[in-house]
């Protein structure tokens, strides 16, 4: 298939572009740089793409195109709470804009980067796709808000799907640190203690990103009765933890650390367990493997490799809102987060 995917440049793009050009499909990109030089190791390889704010797409750009997988959005709650009405322009209006350009361009089959952050505040029974929603944040409430719309899109030519993936950790060429389990193992490989700023008692679905590119890869070229105009959360079932249990296995696997709870620590609202067994059940091309142990063990290696310390971990280079708020600060990028020049 000719895959346009927005994003490509971030964390699971990264990681996902290589995985179709492998498997024979012609892969372009879009993006908008924001993250440019925060490379983990070597940078992602140059594919031909368009250096693009997904703000700004027209269906010209779209044309020709078999598939779209729409990964471009402000990535995490604390990102998306710098200013919810720009977390709603990008991740809301402007995928929504994306996907009616694409469909509108002759593009079949709309792969969206939903969220289980959607589910919210559920507490601990597993919530399959029916499950009501309760958003604790914008991000969560944008992706809701996108689905919404999405399903009026489609049509007999149109197929837009719905990827709610867990929380994401592990390596990527384009290395987030603001996410749980790869946040714990750098603050242990660094500091020697495993912190935890809440008090871990939440439940949280987790998923290697390499899991999660598995999925995109899988609904891509799924059977469009399989997949037209559904959701399907992306992960495993067996991989909900309390975020204290996820402390305790970063604790074992980087040898000489401690666990410490900081003081004051509270509960987290965003407290859900998730159900996987529709993507599994009903694409069994998907085959999900890693698990938070593994990934940890992953982490651990990469950042030895990489020579992460404790200054290089805290800059803004693998943390989201500090990137941002640092280019804002030299004056190369406004608050609509649009470059100056």
């Amino acid at each position: 298939m000719r895959v346009l995917v927005t994003g490509h440049l971030g964390y699971i793009g990264a990681v996902l572009v290589p995985r179709l050009m492998a498997l024979g499909h012609e892969v372009h990109g879009l993006d908008s740089g924001l993250y440019d030089g925060c490379d983990f190791g070597p940078a992602p390889a140059p594919i031909p793409a368009l250096r693009l704010d997904v703000r700004d797409v027209e269906t010209r750009h779209l044309e020709g195109f078999d598939g779209v997988i729409h990964l471009a959005a402000l990535s995490n709650d604390p990102l998306g709470d710098l200013d919810a009405e720009l977390t709603y322009d990008i991740n809301y209006r402007a995928s929504v804009r994306l996907a009616s350009c694409a469909r509108e361009a002759g593009v079949r089959r709309f792969l969206f980067s939903s969220s289980c952050s959607l589910y919210g505040a559920a507490g601990e029974a597993p919530l399959d796709e029916a499950a009501p929603f309760a958003p604790q944040t914008p991000y969560g409430e944008s992706k809701i808000l996108t689905e919404q719309e999405l399903t009026k899109l489609a049509d007999a030519e149109f197929s837009p799907v719905y990827l709610r993936n867990a929380t994401v950790y592990g390596s990527s060429p384009r290395l987030r640190c603001d996410v749980v389990v790869n946040n714990l193992v750098g603050y242990a490989l660094t500091t020697g203690e495993v912190l935890l700023k809440s008090d871990g008692t939440a439940w949280r679905p987790l998923v290697h990103v390499e899991d999660v590119c598995s999925a995109f890869v899988a609904l891509l070229s799924a059977p469009r009765e399989a997949i037209h105009d559904r959701a399907f959360n992306i992960g495993r079932t067996e991989e909900n933890y309390r975020i204290r249990d996820v402390a305790r296995i970063v604790e074992k696997e980087v040898a000489g650390t401690r666990l410490r709870i900081e003081a004051g620590a509270s509960s987290d609202t965003r407290n859900y367990r998730v159900d996987f067994q529709r993507i599994l059940s009903e694409i069994p091309v998907f085959d999900p493997r890693w698990t938070v142990a593994d990934g940890a063990r992953q982490l651990h290696e990469d950042y030895r490799t990489h020579g992460m310390t404790a200054e290089r971990f805290e800059s803004p280079r693998f943390f989201r809102i500090r990137t941002v708020r640092a280019r804002q600060a030299a004056g190369t990028l406004g608050v609509d987060l649009r470059p100056i020049t």
